[in-house]
């Protein structure tokens, strides 16, 4: 879908979404792009909004001998939060060690790019007004994990910000969230990169290009946590 009911690229869809995300008055905001793609979108946003852009790395936590088979997630953050299903932790037989395993060696794999990224460390969300940015959801398996790592971060709000999605999964990930604002729900909803014109791959050097370009732009008190 290249037409006008779609996007020309991530960078245009940023500031279109922008647009929406600004008519909310977010106090003290915060971005969140999820790598690699969501971060030209996000840093659209952030840049609208003069926020803090960073990143969000959700880590699957997979199955004993069969680790694409999801258990649960690591939520990055200051204080990285766990997801986890118990009960189908149990079903498989991941017992609490090898969970506490798979925790340390994707913490171990969320520094490592972090370290490549050149983010520093990562922002505290106590307090804060969170929007969470990717360029796209289709079956909402990362973006739900992420929300329900967020909410034990504290933040005053959540804010799902993306420029399209199906409506039936954005209608399960309502609830995790404060608000959700998404310019299209095509149907039928095909593939994300679909609804882009150009979606080619966003490199690593683009990401670490736009996360430093958003460190000049904050305004003063916006690297600052303000607790509740």
């Amino acid at each position: 879908m290249t037409g006008r009911a779609g996007f020309v690229d991530r960078r245009e869809a940023g500031r279109r979404l922008a647009q929406a995300v600004q008519a909310l008055d977010l106090e003290n905001p915060v971005v969140l792009a999820l790598p690699r793609g969501g971060v030209p979108v996000g840093f659209e946003v952030a840049r609208a909004l003069g926020a803090p852009l960073d990143i969000l790395m959700v880590r699957k936590i997979g199955a004993p001998g069969h680790e694409e088979y999801g258990i649960g997630a690591l939520v990055d953050g200051a204080s990285p939060q766990v997801v986890i299903d118990e009960d189908m932790a149990r079903m498989v037989g991941a017992s609490r060690d090898y969970i506490d395993r798979q925790i340390a060696l994707q913490l171990a794999e969320i520094e490592r790019r972090r370290v490549l990224y050149r983010t520093g460390p990562a922002v505290s969300l106590n307090g804060r007004d969170v929007i969470v940015v990717d360029d796209g959801i289709a079956t909402g398996s990362t973006v739900r994990a992420a929300l329900q790592g967020l909410a034990r971060a504290r933040p005053a709000r959540i804010v799902l910000a993306v420029p399209l999605a199906p409506a039936d999964v954005l209608s399960q990930l309502r609830p995790l969230c404060d608000r959700v604002i998404c310019l299209l729900s095509p149907t039928p909803f095909h593939a994300v990169g679909m609804h882009y014109r150009d979606f080619s791959q966003t490199e690593d050097t683009e990401v670490i290009h736009l996360l430093d370009e958003a460190r000049h732009w904050q305004k003063p008190g916006l690297g600052e946590v303000q607790t509740p």
